[in-house]
């Protein structure tokens, strides 16, 4: 494996907001840490029946089902912002407003299943794109956000985004 994937982001290459999910990731190439949260995410999620799937661990926090719909949105959005600034496209990209995306959602609605399938697919996409950039694709950035940010951030910062919030649901949801 390329040393150039266990690079951490300097602080220079994002916004201090995404600071603590770039230092949640494990030591080590982000594509292997992508791959062993993939397996584990299935895993857990699969184990969980839908009754399980729709527990709030308190009024007005998201389900588990919503976290993993946050999730996976997620990973759309951080993903598509690495393709682009990889392929050099310089254009400013909007932000995503987690708040508004969860209100337009229908997570409740749809099978854990369903939700568990979009996730191993959208991973298995996600490890492809991820893992094929160059140590020059992974030095590009671009703006979003309002923000600077390299590819190689973006990698981090979706590992650490799944990182977080998987240890969210494993310490605030199940016990």
């Amino acid at each position: 494996m390329p040393s150039f994937r266990t690079v951490r982001p300097a602080p220079s290459e994002y916004n201090s907001f995404y600071d603590g999910y770039v230092q949640s990731v494990p030591d080590g190439d982000f594509v292997q840490t992508l791959t062993s949260q993939k397996q584990d995410l299935i895993d857990w999620f699969s184990a969980l029946s839908e009754e399980d799937a729709a527990f709030r661990y308190a009024p007005g926090k998201w389900s588990i089902k919503e976290v993993f719909g946050h999730l996976i949105d997620t990973e759309w959005i951080f993903t598509y912002r690495a393709l682009r600034f990889a392929r050099g496209d310089q254009g400013p990209l909007p932000g995503m407003d987690q708040d508004q995306f969860m209100a337009g959602a229908n997570f409740a609605d749809r099978s854990l299943e369903d939700m568990v399938l979009e996730f191993a697919g959208l991973r298995s996409a996600s490890i492809q794109l991820l893992g094929s950039f160059s140590e020059e694709i992974l030095n590009r950035s671009g703006t979003a956000s309002d923000n600077m940010v390299t590819v190689r951030a973006l990698c981090w910062i979706v590992t650490g985004h799944c990182e977080h919030h998987f240890n969210i649901l494993k310490e605030r949801y199940v016990s």
